[in-house]
């Protein structure tokens, strides 16, 4: 137990404090996205004569938006960053082993799931993230949804929603909170709600929730964890043939 212990860190209430670029983060984060859930039909137009092509166009939007909100998240995060690199520096050996146990461990969660609900179904995010990686290059869509995107939502559905709200509310409801909204922000836009579509993220949310309390709520564990799975996600997608991808998917 004294090995354990001394991976989590000192408490520091004063980092667990919402501060206003939190707020700000938070608020423009929700804007956006509701913004681009309701009107994006209507800058389509706008950006397909601005753009060369439609998958420009939308991996335009999606880096304005994350590169924003990454700048903001950081800045925010600054010192919690620092410190959860400086506790697991301490392990090295303890972070290369669990980081990819526990993308397996959320791989089998998964399978686990989507054998349960009994049906399997891509979901519409999933869908457009596939189109939109055949078109671009993976040197600009690699840093954008391992490196960019999954800071930003380990920010806030992490350390803000469990990390930080846990002070006010009890953490197993931030808990159950985070996981729900975490699966939900990654379906909206689907022309209905359903439980397969639904499992694979409440799967990934479970488990980045489980690594972030497990872990002393280190940020940096449960980024590193969130950008291993989606750099393999990226790998299968641009080494394997979309023909046999598609194949693959409607494997029921």
């Amino acid at each position: 137990m004294a090995t354990i212990r001394r991976t989590v860190p000192p408490p520091r209430p004063d980092l667990y404090r919402f501060s206003p670029l939190d707020l700000t983060t938070v608020g423009l984060y929700v804007a956006l996205a509701v913004f681009f859930a309701v009107a994006g039909d209507l800058l389509l137009p706008l950006l397909r004569q601005v753009a060369p092509t439609p998958a420009v166009a939308s991996y335009g939007v999606n880096l304005l938006f994350y590169g924003c909100l990454g700048i903001l998240a950081l800045f925010a995060a600054r010192q919690v960053v620092a410190r959860d690199l400086r506790v697991l520096a301490t392990r090295p050996w303890f972070t290369a082993a669990m980081v990819p146990a526990s993308v397996i461990a959320m791989m089998i969660f998964t399978a686990v799931l989507v054998v349960v609900a009994g049906t399997t179904e891509t979901s519409a995010n999933q869908a457009g993230l596939q189109v939109l990686m055949r078109q671009v290059p993976a040197w600009l869509m690699v840093p954008l949804v391992v490196v960019v995107g999954p800071f930003v939502e380990e920010y806030i559905f992490r350390h803000l929603l469990i990390g930080k709200l846990s002070r006010r509310i009890n953490i197993w409801i931030c808990c159950a909170v985070s996981v729900v909204l975490f699966a939900a922000l990654h379906i909206v836009g689907q022309e209905a709600l359903t439980v397969a579509a639904l499992m694979p993220y409440l799967a990934m949310g479970a488990t980045l929730v489980f690594v972030y309390v497990w872990t002393g709520r280190n940020l940096m564990f449960a980024y590193f964890v969130h950008a291993a799975k989606n750099l393999l996600a990226a790998i299968f997608l641009y080494t394997i043939p979309p023909e046999l991808l598609d194949q693959l998917q409607n494997v029921q």
